[in-house]
């Protein structure tokens, strides 16, 4: 008797944590009175058993609650990105950081 459980796609976005990873998922949806797509993004903290890394594509399905914020689990992983791939997204995520703090 399995039951249905979500399912969703997202990146890894921080992994520094043991058995633990953030997932960022994104979302686009269309404003229902304006027609606009708007995207928004969600995260998650993912209990990892798999060894993710920065920047991997995973798919996540929701468990029971393993700790206090963690309620999803990595089912699998779709897709490793290359190391000049992995060099870009961190420099972009440093480049953010310096213009925040400038601010």
């Amino acid at each position: 008797m399995t039951k249905n459980r979500r399912r969703l796609t997202g990146e890894v976005i921080k992994a520094k944590l043991e058995k633990t990873v953030t997932i960022r998922v994104n979302r686009s949806y269309r404003h229902p009175l304006y027609g606009k797509v708007i995207r928004t993004s969600k995260k998650y903290l993912v209990h990892d058993e798999k060894g993710c890394q920065l920047g991997d594509l995973v798919q996540i399905v929701e468990s029971r609650p393993i700790s206090k914020k963690k309620r999803w689990v990595v089912e699998s992983i779709l897709r490793r990105p290359s190391e000049a791939e992995v060099t870009a997204s961190i420099e972009e995520l440093a480049e953010e950081t310096v213009v925040e703090k400038e601010t």
